[in-house]
């Protein structure tokens, strides 16, 4: 069964990170999607397959989702009546919303996870000199809620090289991160990434997925239940956005059940492929 999705809500980012994989290659395209016709069949799946354990939506993908606020708040607000449902959503942090926007996060039980890789220098070197603006609204998302946000940081070769700068870095916020493995031109092995991983998991709150991304400490889960709808489409993964889509972004999460893909889960389906090495 299908316990996951992700939905790209906009194709636009104020940031043009150097290492983001979604604008390599012209990635990014600009088409309409349904997202409340997402967003009623997955509650209608999710009603059905589970009436006790809960469904994640993440609300994450090609742009940062904060730029289009109103829709992200009316699509949080659709969910209401399936309080079964979890929600997460990433942004860079550098969009600063009103304390009360902030609230409404809240009090919807959202899990906002900000992007940063580590201490300034490192941060900035692949993210747009953005630091400084996404630690002012990680504070002030910590007045408004009572809590730190949970953290997103890419692992790259930098990161390796300064393993432990990184790691003091998140210390003191004692709120999980969630380390993700930087791929394409500028990525590293999965070993690496593992290793760091390991090192990383003796002194922070580490988040290690399940069947879900290799990208993010657990198994792929391209084409089982980590389906991504953007652009009018969907996908078997956000990684997985310059392959042939496997359908519409109306499919049902029913049709998506059918689908089989058969490999080494313990890699990614893009390297399966042959797509790219590290």
């Amino acid at each position: 069964m299908i316990d996951r999705i992700c939905i790209s809500i906009n194709n636009r980012c104020n940031l043009a990170c150097s290492y983001c994989h979604f604008h390599e290659k012209g990635k990014i395209e600009a088409a309409e999607m349904d997202a409340y016709e997402i967003l009623n069949n997955v509650k209608k799946y999710a009603e059905k397959r589970f009436p006790e354990k809960g469904f994640k939506i993440g609300f994450v993908g090609n742009g940062e989702c904060f730029l289009d606020w109103q829709a992200l708040k009316s699509y949080i607000a659709c969910l209401e009546d399936a309080p079964g449902i979890r929600i997460y959503t990433i942004t860079n942090g550098t969009v600063r919303l009103p304390e009360e926007d902030l609230a409404f996060l809240e009090e919807h039980r959202v899990n906002v996870g900000f992007s940063i890789d580590g201490y300034r220098e490192l941060h900035d070197k692949y993210r747009c000199n953005s630091f400084d603006r996404a630690m002012e609204n990680v504070e002030r998302y910590r007045q408004t809620t009572g809590h730190y946000p949970t953290f997103n940081a890419t692992v790259g070769r930098e990161s390796l090289r300064n393993a432990e700068e990184v790691i003091s870095f998140f210390q003191p916020f004692g709120t999980k991160v969630t380390f993700s493995r930087m791929i394409g031109k500028y990525g590293i092995s999965l070993g690496e990434y593992r290793d760091f991983m390991d090192r990383a998991g003796k002194e922070l709150p580490v988040r290690r997925g399940g069947l879900d991304c290799t990208m993010y400490g657990g198994l792929c889960g391209a084409g089982t239940n980590n389906y991504f709808f953007a652009n009018g489409k969907t996908y078997y993964c956000g990684n997985c956005i310059d392959l042939p889509p496997v359908g519409d972004s109306g499919i049902s999460l029913e049709e998506l059940e059918k689908i089989s893909l058969t490999f080494d889960r313990s890699c990614c389906y893009k390297e399966f492929l042959g797509c790219y090495t590290a």
